[in-house]
């Protein structure tokens, strides 16, 4: 699995708390890329009805706060 910033983004809008289906079905219906799919689908299948939360609990490494997002000349 393999996520980017602007793969992940288009999940931002997802009706969280999701299953994996219900992720699956709303990036199928936003025309989401091949890759956010191949993402979806690699989640673990442990527990069909496992809900995600958010963003956070498929990719932890998603910036979640502004600055996150901008480079600081003044921090380097």
């Amino acid at each position: 699995m393999y996520w980017t910033l602007e793969l992940a983004s288009k999940l931002e809008d997802a009706p969280w708390p999701a299953t994996k289906e219900e992720l699956l079905d709303y990036a199928n219906r936003i025309g989401a890329p091949a890759e956010v799919i191949e993402n979806l689908q690699e989640l673990d299948d442990d527990d069909d009805e496992e809900q995600y939360e958010s963003i956070l609990d498929i990719w932890p490494d998603y910036p979640t706060r502004d600055e996150d997002f901008f480079f600081d000349e003044e921090e380097y």
